[in-house]
């Protein structure tokens, strides 16, 4: 029964098109990232970036050399597209997109690291054996077919991104619809729309549809009856979703993703009307069943793990952000603050505040003053800085936070000397003060 569910063989045609739509994508989001100014804003104009902890040796390129880095990772979009040197391409492509995740997270956005994960997939996928330049070299690997386990890996993939997504936004803040209040607030000038996104029925329009879309879109994408109707909500919340938070391909990637929702004919008729109609479905078992099977367990219960792991922490990540990144909690909270950095000479005892203008760009300023990691890490940086010139410092940090609007309240412990501390991967970092 298992062996029939995942090993028989199906038309390949949806992988094949996905193929093509990722790399048109994955291109558009590298060279876009140029000409938009996102790549001068976020890995060229700040002095240092953070990254994710643990990873601070990976630091950008200098002069035009994070240009130059995207411009490659968007030729290899091209490259996958055409299914040219495929495997290759993809795994490049992977490798170099990590980098940049891990390299700074001042402009985390989840569809970051769903691409790392898609990209990873993709690698192993046989997405080039037909409808692709490496055929025409290698008249030898194409197939029409592939086994049924690989739309299976997509669709538990969406399952867990989409399920996540839909749990998390079961609390209040949520529910009583005022995150949305506080998000659609700075969307006021937005043409057309902006003062329709004020009114509190949107309000809840919003909150209740983001809950059930969530929840609901991959089985109803899966059952007939309903397929074409979800596909349709699809269309409309994800075009609403690029529109108004402007996440740039994440919503177009999602729609990319229906293909394997629709029985593979359907793709092959609507995409490669020419091709010839495949009808062998026959169960082909491969001798590394057990290796390939053990393999995805491990990889879907580190993904089913991970956006549980902020459970296993002290007090709320929505407080603490421990726990937060890697668990598909999307749009949920809006965090401000304030913070100031005030330095110890231990030899003298003399004291100074930090200038923050000298070293972070304005983005960076927002994150440091409302995140704790942001926090620390800056509080190594200078630590790191004053030791150089023969300085021995202690850092405290006076930082107030407010989450989703709420009466701003002390964040971190002032008397902890946070160029002191050691940051806590698996536990709960006492000098963050409790929530509420």
């Amino acid at each position: 029964m298992l062996d029939r569910f995942l090993f028989t063989r199906i038309d390949n045609s949806p992988l094949l098109i996905f193929r093509v739509f990722f790399g048109i994508l994955i291109s558009l989001e590298c060279y876009g990232a140029i000409f938009t100014g996102w790549v001068r804003r976020t890995l060229v104009e700040p002095l240092f970036t953070f990254t994710f902890i643990g990873f601070e040796w990976l630091q950008p390129l200098q002069g035009n050399g994070m240009y130059f880095y995207f411009a490659i990772m968007g030729t290899l979009g091209v490259l996958i597209a055409l299914g040219y040197r495929y495997r290759a391409s993809m795994i490049a492509f992977t490798l170099m997109w990590t980098t940049v995740y891990l390299m700074q997270k001042t402009s985390y956005n989840n569809h970051y690291y769903l691409l790392i994960l898609i990209s990873f997939l993709m690698i192993f996928l046989p997405a080039h054996n037909d409808r692709s330049l490496d055929v025409r070299r290698k008249p030898f690997i194409k197939k029409d077919s592939m086994p049924s386990y690989i739309k299976w890996i997509i669709v538990l993939q969406l399952l867990i991104v989409y399920t996540y997504a839909s749990i998390a936004k079961l609390y209040g803040d949520w529910l009583d619809f005022g995150v949305i209040q506080l998000l659609m607030r700075s969307k006021a000038g937005y043409p057309l729309v902006g003062e329709l996104l004020q009114h509190p029925w949107v309000h809840a329009f919003i909150g209740i549809s983001g809950i059930i879309f969530d929840l609901l879109v991959v089985p109803a994408l899966l059952w007939r009856p309903t397929r074409k109707i979800a596909f349709f909500l699809s269309i409309f919340f994800h075009l609403f979703n690029g529109i108004i938070f402007q996440i740039g391909i994440f919503p177009f990637l999602s729609l990319a993703f229906s293909v394997f929702f629709f029985p593979p004919e359907t793709i092959r008729r609507i995409f490669f009307p020419k091709r010839i109609p495949f009808t062998d479905t026959k169960v082909v078992v491969p001798p590394v069943k057990s290796i390939l099977l053990t393999s995805l367990g491990i990889y879907f219960v580190i993904q089913l793990a991970l956006p549980l792991r902020h459970h296993l922490f002290k007090d709320d990540v929505l407080w603490t952000e421990e726990g937060h990144r890697m668990s598909w909690r999307m749009m949920l909270r809006s965090r401000s603050g304030t913070v100031q950095f005030r330095i110890v000479d231990k030899d003298n005892g003399k004291s100074e505040f930090v200038r923050l203008d000298d070293y972070l760009t304005f983005k960076q300023k927002r994150k440091i003053a409302s995140y704790p990691d942001f926090m620390w890490q800056f509080a190594q940086r200078l630590k790191k800085e004053n030791a150089q010139i023969g300085r021995d410092i202690e850092v405290y940090v006076t930082s107030k936070v407010s989450i989703n609007g709420k009466p701003a309240r002390t964040f971190i412990d002032p008397k902890v000397d946070l160029a002191a501390a050691k940051w806590r991967h698996f536990a709960h970092n006492d000098w963050i003060l409790p929530s509420e």
